[in-house]
């Protein structure tokens, strides 16, 4: 649909972005992430042709028959015209305005929820009112492309809610293609299906959201998963413990997957689950478990691959940062045997092992 190839734009000797790719794809929601100031809003005018600035190369490549429209972050309704006015700005700017005009404007209006109020000025509206009455104006020209510039920063989370949950109704009947900024993670969660992180002028991760957070490698992505799955939390306690926790994270069907059960079944260890935490990510259960699993260090191996083999994804945390189960574990060196301390830095007790090697 369209096709962002070797984007390059600067301000004199400021490179904003340097050689920029993105593709968008019809009936996608792409929600564009990164820190204030690396181009976000800039990316989306150049898109629209708004950005006139600057030394630009590289290519945007629209196919036939794509309309794109703007939702801007702030009010620009005209306070002194009525609704029904505002949505036909143009026509009433240029004295077209009509029957015809009017009815149509009348339509969208009734899209977005706001066919009372037709004959009110904007003055009289809430924030999320006149939101609603800017995505009938958005429409008007009947776009295959909406970009979305944190149409949603200044409303509070009940009215956030019901604007989402509009787009995301008039993006499926309309078979829209939506761009969003936000840093509202909620938002993301709740529409994109594919996200595009942007830092120092590039597009350093993009695919579906449960792919990037599932395994993040940009600053934001990792701090995401950092503050809503508690990972901060259990390495403190991996580090104050002396001893390493692992993580489990587990994805669509997976969610309902009674791994840890069959675990403890079938491996002579012990699981202590000391986080949980579950997403829903653009409709897909996303979950993760912080586990302390006790044992010997072959056995927690095995208790691990049998984990992946799963297709449940394991992350050591904590001290010593290892992935694999046998770096992960302490092993006792032949010192320390003789003395009686074993695995992952705990004293066995001499008789104080069941039959399986589990320390009580």
């Amino acid at each position: 649909m369209v096709h962002i190839q070797d984007l390059s734009l600067a301000f004199g000797r400021q490179v904003l972005f340097e050689r920029l790719d993105l593709t968008l794809l019809p009936n996608e929601w792409v929600c564009l992430l990164g820190c204030s100031g690396v181009g976000k809003s800039t990316l989306l005018r150049l898109i629209a042709g708004l950005e006139a600035q600057g030394k630009v190369q590289g290519n945007i490549i629209f196919h036939p028959n794509i309309r794109v429209t703007w939702l801007p972050q702030k009010d620009t309704l005209y306070p002194w015209l009525s609704i029904i006015d505002n949505v036909q700005l143009e026509n009433v700017l240029f004295g077209n305005k009509s029957a015809k005009t009017t009815l149509q404007a009348k339509a969208l209006l009734e899209q977005v929820g706001m066919s009372e109020h037709l004959h009110k000025s904007c003055a009289q509206l809430s924030g999320g009112q006149k939101q609603r009455v800017a995505i009938a104006r958005a429409l008007v020209g009947k776009p295959t492309i909406l970009l979305c510039d944190e149409a949603t920063s200044a409303l509070d989370p009940n009215t956030t809610t019901q604007i989402i949950d509009l787009l995301r109704s008039l993006q499926k009947k309309l078979k829209l293609t939506v761009v969003m900024i936000t840093h509202q993670m909620e938002v993301v969660k709740s529409i994109c299906n594919k996200v595009a992180v942007m830092e120092e002028g590039e597009i350093v991760e993009e695919g579906s959201l449960v792919e990037v957070f599932s395994d993040p490698h940009s600053s934001i992505t990792k701090e995401f998963r950092e503050k809503t799955l508690y990972r901060k939390e259990a390495v403190k306690l991996a580090e104050k413990n002396q001893r390493n926790l692992y993580e489990l994270t587990f994805i669509g069907e997976k969610a309902n997957d009674p791994a840890i059960m069959d675990l403890v079944r079938k491996f002579p260890v012990e699981v202590s689950i000391l986080f949980g935490n579950i997403e829903i990510l653009s409709g897909t259960p996303f979950g993760t478990l912080t586990v302390d699993i006790k044992g010997k260090a072959q056995d927690i191996e095995e208790a691990l691959r049998y984990l992946r083999g799963r297709d449940i994804r394991v992350e050591a945390l904590g001290v010593l940062g290892k992935t694999d189960a046998s770096e992960g574990a302490e092993k006792p060196d032949d010192a320390d045997s003789e003395r009686g301390e074993g695995t992952l830095g705990e004293t066995e007790r001499e008789g104080k092992e069941d039959g399986n090697g589990v320390v009580e």
